[in-house]
């Protein structure tokens, strides 16, 4: 495990963009906005929190491509841009991952999922394997639905948790302190990226901590200490049961720990890809 922590009180400027093509990908039964950098470094493939969407990645957009690699990333249906999920048919979330993929010609990837995303990544690696240079589980528990891990999730919620502000449960306290232009930011991002309705996407593999050990890629999992929703101590738990995954910890930080902390999240995931080139 390794324990990062950068200075909350210093904001962070958001980087200027690099050249991206933007688009609608077709999937079964929807369209999805997406953006891709291009190029012919190895695929670094963001998908978004439920608070969030294409737009989200504003600090890693720049900062990936220019170590080299081709970064995408796109909106899920019902977010920004994206085409809503209809009640009688939502899809499955990972097949629409799937399908962008073949649609921008992507064989393999590093598959970076945040926070409610962490799950889609997950159902995609248990489905697709072969097509994963890495797997990054961010502030997410993989997830699972049932067994401890979700049992001990399930409890850290109060019953009032539902009418707390999007922004309380999911920016951790010392950023909301030092910086109130960023938690701004987050939260008009948060609003440009949902669309009111739409049904719920599935799952295709049913994911408990023992279909996390049949996980080949390689993992890393990270998360904030200020997590409320996955804290360090259920990121281990989840950790344990996938082979091989590393941990790494970020002080001063809560659930949307790529915003909070961009700089020591980049200098995390881009090392981890470095030693998983193939």
């Amino acid at each position: 495990m390794t324990n990062s922590v950068a200075d909350p009180l210093i904001p962070v400027a958001v980087p200027e963009p690099v050249p991206a093509t933007e688009g609608m990908a077709p999937v079964k039964g929807a369209a999805l906005f997406y953006w891709d950098t291009g190029g012919d470094g190895a695929a670094v493939v963001l998908v978004h929190p439920n608070a969030g969407s294409a737009l989200s990645w504003a600090y890693q957009q720049p900062v990936f491509a220019k170590a080299g690699y081709r970064v995408i990333a796109y909106s899920r249906r019902n977010h920004y841009r994206s085409d809503m999920a209809s009640n009688d048919e939502p899809g499955i979330a990972s097949d629409d991952l799937e399908d962008l993929l073949d649609f921008l010609k992507v064989e393999k990837a590093h598959l970076v999922g945040a926070a409610a995303a962490g799950g889609i990544v997950t159902d995609f690696a248990l489905s697709h394997p072969e097509r994963l240079l890495s797997l990054v589980l961010v502030s997410r528990t993989g997830g699972v639905r049932e067994g401890p891990i979700a049992e001990a999730i399930t409890a850290l919620k109060p019953e009032q948790w539902p009418s707390l502000p999007r922004w309380f449960q999911e920016v951790g306290p010392s950023y909301r302190a030092a910086n109130p232009e960023g938690v701004a930011r987050w939260i008009e991002i948060n609003r440009l990226s949902e669309i009111k309705g739409g049904g719920r996407q599935k799952s295709r593999n049913k994911i408990t901590a023992e279909r996390l050990a049949e996980i080949t890629a390689p993992t890393l999992l990270i998360t904030g200490t200020a997590d409320l929703t996955a804290p360090p101590s259920m990121v281990r738990l989840t950790a344990a049961s996938i082979p091989g995954s590393e941990v790494v910890v970020v002080g001063e930080s809560g659930h949307s720990l790529y915003w909070e902390q961009p700089e020591v999240f980049n200098r995390a995931l881009l090392e981890f890809f470095a030693r998983h080139r193939t």
